[in-house]
């Protein structure tokens, strides 16, 4: 999680907290370290963020404090609303849970608005429980330019064990798609999400390669040109 993000949360936690938060609290819900939380919380202080509280005692937000408004014409929040519904059909479990809290924020701030409609249909919900590997470990994985092992069966039901350096997962309308190098093919080869059946994150990485890889993978015969790059 992005420091800016965390400090957003965390900002958020304190919030909605009916009592002291500690540290080893925030920590928790946030994934991080208590130091971390403790240099967040200085920080925030420093930016005059009215948080009260000590190490050991835990933390309070003080009454009155809110976030600055959403800056926003109408144009753009309607985007924003539809943006997040299509969303839904991406079958990107965590993503979906993400525009829900998106969308209950914008409301806190704007009057809700029920006209605009989007068709649920779409590519199904990821569910580990039925073997369909999460995408939001693949995006991880991608974001922290990280191996994998992976699991695939093909469309004839033939399964392999692939090594893989994600590069970029693509939604189709009915599924999302992995784009990696795999070092089984020596090649880019693009992986069905729905067809991944087990995927391990691996301890090796390629730091700072992503970006190079992904232009090479474009200019590949394996690029599917084409798609809208996420804003």
């Amino acid at each position: 999680m992005r420091k800016s993000t965390r400090l957003f949360e965390l900002i958020q936690i304190l919030r909605a907290a009916r009592r002291p938060v500690t540290a080893d609290e925030l920590a928790e819900r946030l994934g991080v370290s208590a130091r971390t939380v403790y240099r967040d919380i200085a920080a925030l202080q420093a930016m005059r963020t009215p948080i009260d509280g000590e190490a050991g005692l835990g933390y309070v937000m003080r009454r009155g404090y809110d976030l600055p408004p959403l800056n926003f014409d109408q144009e753009e929040l309607e985007a924003l609303r539809v943006g997040l519904a299509l969303l839904s059909r991406t079958g990107d479990s965590a993503l979906v849970a993400a525009a829900g809290r998106i969308g209950k924020k914008i409301d806190a701030l704007q009057d809700p608005v029920d006209w605009l409609k989007v068709a649920a249909p779409g590519a199904p919900l990821d569910d580990p429980d039925k073997g369909c590997v999460s995408k939001a470990l693949l995006r991880g994985a991608i974001r922290d330019e990280r191996k994998i092992e992976i699991t695939y069966r093909d469309e004839k039901d033939a399964e392999t064990t692939r090594i893989l350096r994600p590069v970029a997962l693509l939604y189709y309308q009915d599924c999302a798609v992995l784009a990696a190098w795999c070092e089984l093919r020596r090649g880019f080869r693009c992986f069905r999400a729905d067809r991944i059946w087990a995927c391990t994150l691996l301890d090796d990485t390629f730091p700072g390669e992503g970006p190079a890889l992904r232009r090479l993978w474009e200019d590949s015969d394996t690029s599917f040109i084409p798609f809208v790059t996420a804003f």
